[in-house]
């Protein structure tokens, strides 16, 4: 797709360093036929997905270590795929998942740059019901409650998405919609432990990152 520039990023997760293809800066914009703008994607956001942002950083450190033996796991907003691409290096039963229109073309490239097989991936909606992408045992994200309304959506994705017994992992560089996602959670049924997290090498206690994990068992489901 023309109109934008990209560099190459090298990204050591868990002793193996990932090769990305990333946009080059965070002031590109190209939607020549309007794609972005019918799903609600503004100039200002066209090129965050293209990015390797800290929370990402540490959700894909998360997922080097994550037990996903037996478990089928989605990917919410996954940008260029790096948490995806560590999950499926690990052999995990993953779906990557996001709205961009450039996300599936980056994430295919780079599974390649890193000779990984394609990762399965699904355009998706926060908004707009997919009931074929079916149910996941772990959904996780990385740095979605940045708007007032993300909370009630993704909150949505997990109602249609999560299996009653679930488990959702989401990091956080300190927004402040992830208390209202928390109380949605917990009114679904999840219990939460929350991991106080690095975001830059020179941050300071308290961290203001934040690695949420939330569980739920299918007796403990909210009716």
């Amino acid at each position: 797709m023309p109109g934008y520039s990209t560099r190459n990023e090298l990204v050591p997760i868990g002793g193996h360093v990932y090769r990305l293809r990333v946009l080059s800066d965070k002031q590109q914009f190209s939607d020549p036929d309007g794609h972005g703008a019918r799903l609600g994607i503004s100039s200002a956001q066209w090129s965050l997905f293209g990015q390797v942002w800290p929370s990402g950083r540490l959700l894909a450190h998360a997922m080097h270590r994550f037990d996903i033996a037996g478990k089928r796991v989605l990917e919410l907003g996954c940008g260029i795929g790096l948490a995806s691409l560590v999950l499926q290096r690990r052999g995990a039963d993953i779906v990557a998942s996001d709205m961009h229109p450039l996300a599936e073309p980056f994430l295919a490239y780079n599974a390649a740059l890193n000779a990984l097989p394609a990762v399965h991936y699904r355009q998706l909606r926060w908004d707009v019901p997919l009931p074929a992408l079916g149910h996941f045992d772990l959904i996780i994200a990385s740095d979605v409650l940045y708007e007032i309304d993300q909370a009630e959506l993704l909150a949505g994705v997990i109602d249609r998405h999560a299996y009653p017994d679930a488990e959702v992992l989401v990091t956080d560089p300190g927004r402040r919609h992830s208390g209202q996602f928390s109380r949605l959670l917990a009114a679904r049924g999840f219990t939460v432990t929350e991991e106080r997290c690095l975001m830059k090498d020179d941050d300071l206690p308290p961290y203001r990152g934040r690695l949420l994990h939330y569980t739920r068992i299918g007796e403990n489901t909210a009716t």
